[in-house]
């Protein structure tokens, strides 16, 4: 499948955030993608394992014997067989290893092509929490402050605790303009934090590209599709023509996508021969792809941050290692594992997707759960990070909460002094809000009604968009610059 122009995403995948070798065998029909997204084997190939012995079957027929007979209600025999295989994938404890109904699995197998409603965040399973993997730029999960690494516990009211990635996932996504009350657990919050959202479909264009006046260009890869090296191809060649000195490859929150578009995209700046990555499978075989480039003469910079995942990794990896290149912002997410998706096996509709091996940095270090880390260390502003308000009453002098904790960090960050961010509603905070109104035209009233918090939200955003205040790009620039 090749896409023309713009590149329509589903709005919340289901794990799909691993990169791999790509192999496609016409008579088996094998296809490895980067995130799962097309694969299948034939039934005979997935028999050549040892099957079941007549004791593991005698065994398993005797509790489906069992509970046809004697279980106290009628049960579905589909679904008995549904939920062994779910057990099975589940035992393996493993998040990317997953089995999919066949309802699911065409949801699944549509989303890469169609255009889907949803909150635009990608997520994973991790010890039976549902963690988010990325937002997606742009998407209403960005918008309304969903980040990396967060747990979303509940979703309209209703917990996502013991419940399958495929469920979890069903219940975060919706018709467009539908709502989303997602309650967040994140790290240095003692309170979960409450977020609205409105579903929305999102048509993503996955590479965008500027040359700055003193001569760096910058390219932000937003995901591996298949069309974005072809996409990253024609920008490269227009900032080149321009002059280019320089340039910065921004990768946040880029939740990854299909290898051979890593690979095309990476061997650009890597010289001939030079190893890209390497995929090792369950014997410790490693297999190296290696580059057909040439490499460039200017500097490079990756621009990454917790939520640049798998193949990001990749292309941060690759070009660290073997074009020299700076890596600024935060540690990546840590995502180092394959999924092969199989869904023509089992012969009903249904699919397996499951890990069936790891990658490696030409260098042959294992990222998974630890991320790379950059050279040069940026951590975000505080206004990139902090929660959305989501107001259920008027905040005022004396009261304390998240939300005034919150909305706090956000004056303080514009500029407003509120001389405290512990959540406390003092005077000081109550003249930052008289502040904040009078220059926004608002009735100046040192409460936060819902008019206010609105204005604030745009506020907040407006600064946000403004690359004067992108402290990890200017720091990637100065990496650049200085070379």
């Amino acid at each position: 499948m090749y896409f023309k122009g713009r590149t329509v995403f589903v709005l919340l995948l289901m794990t799909m955030v691993a990169s791999v070798l790509v192999t496609l065998t016409i008579g088996d029909q094998v296809f490895w993608a980067s995130n799962g997204k097309q694969a299948s084997v034939s039934a005979a190939a997935a028999s050549e394992g040892s099957g079941l012995s007549k004791k593991e079957e005698s065994k398993i027929n005797a509790v489906l014997g069992l509970i046809e007979t004697k279980y106290f209600k009628d049960i579905d025999r589909d679904e008995l067989v549904d939920g062994a295989v779910r057990g099975m994938m589940e035992s393996l404890d493993d998040p990317y290893s997953v089995y999919m109904e066949k309802d699911v699995a065409k949801q699944f197998s549509e989303s890469i092509e169609g255009s889907f409603s949803g909150i635009g965040a990608e997520v994973t399973l991790e010890k039976g929490k549902v963690v988010v993997v990325a937002p997606i730029k742009g998407s209403p999960a960005e918008r309304a402050g969903l980040l990396a690494k967060d747990i979303v516990l509940s979703v309209n009211g209703e917990k996502l605790d013991g419940l399958t990635l495929n469920d979890a996932v069903a219940k975060i996504r919706g018709p467009r303009g539908t709502k989303a009350k997602l309650r967040i657990e994140r790290a240095g919050n003692t309170q979960p934090i409450d977020l609205i959202l409105v579903r929305d479909d999102i048509d993503v264009e996955t590479v965008y590209a500027n040359l700055r006046s003193d001569g760096v260009g910058v390219i932000e890869i937003r995901q591996f599709s298949l069309n974005t090296a072809d996409r990253f191809k024609e920008e490269l060649a227009k900032l080149e023509k321009q002059g280019m000195k320089g340039l910065v490859i921004d990768v946040r929150n880029d939740p990854g996508g299909i290898l051979p578009v890593v690979v095309e995209i990476a061997q650009q700046f890597i010289p001939k021969g030079e190893t890209i990555v390497q995929v090792e499978d369950r014997d410790g075989h490693r297999e190296k792809t290696t580059s057909q480039g040439g490499g460039k003469k200017y500097p490079i910079a990756v621009l990454m941050n917790k939520g640049s995942a798998s193949a990001s990794e990749i292309l941060a990896g690759a070009l660290q290692e073997r074009a020299g290149a700076a890596l600024v912002g935060e540690t990546s997410y840590g995502k180092g594992t394959v999924q092969v998706s199989y869904n023509k096996t089992l012969g009903d509709g249904s699919l397996v997707k499951m890990t069936i091996a790891k990658w490696l940095t030409p260098d042959g270090n294992w990222i998974h759960q630890k991320g790379i880390k950059p050279t040069v260390e940026v951590q975000p502003p505080k206004l990139y990070t902090v929660a959305r308000l989501t107001l259920t009453e008027t905040l005022r002098k004396d009261m304390l909460g998240e939300q005034i904790r919150n909305a706090q960090v956000m004056l303080s960050g514009l500029g407003y002094a509120t001389q405290r961010e512990d959540g406390y509603y003092n005077a000081s905070t109550e003249q930052a809000v008289k502040d904040f109104q009078n220059a926004s035209g608002l009735p100046v009233t040192g409460e936060i009604d819902t008019k206010t918090a609105s204005s604030l939200e745009q506020a907040v955003v407006k600064w946000i968009k403004d690359q004067k205040n992108d402290k990890q790009l200017l720091e990637a620039i100065q990496a650049v610059s200085r070379k």
